[in-house]
């Protein structure tokens, strides 16, 4: 069995056992969270498709930690200008085990 999530502007395929990466969110590591915004629910061959969600379903999660991703490079040169800037991003993320998904 398996849903289709959106969170964070994003969408995520997940299973029970998954662990993913979403986009931060509020809260501490041990917390139990939920997703309400589901897409999809394949369980076999009986799969149901929301319209935008699936109504009633919900994706239940623990929050294992909080983190900042690897460090992307922002590099700008124009030659022989005497032009060249240099700058770094690192994206906050919350790490999520998915404990249930209910129809």
């Amino acid at each position: 069995m398996y849903a289709i999530i959106a969170t964070g502007g994003k969408q995520y395929k997940v299973a029970a056992g998954d662990v993913i990466r979403v986009e931060k969110l509020p809260a501490e590591a041990g917390e139990e969270i939920r997703f309400d915004r589901v897409l999809m629910i394949a369980d076999g061959d009986q799969v149901s498709i929301g319209k935008p969600y699936v109504e009633g379903a919900a994706v239940t999660g623990e929050v294992q930690a909080q983190g900042r991703g690897k460090k992307v490079e922002i590099i700008k040169f124009r030659r022989r200008k005497h032009y060249r800037r240099q700058m770094g991003h690192r994206q906050p993320f919350t790490q999520v085990k998915i404990t249930g998904i209910s129809a």
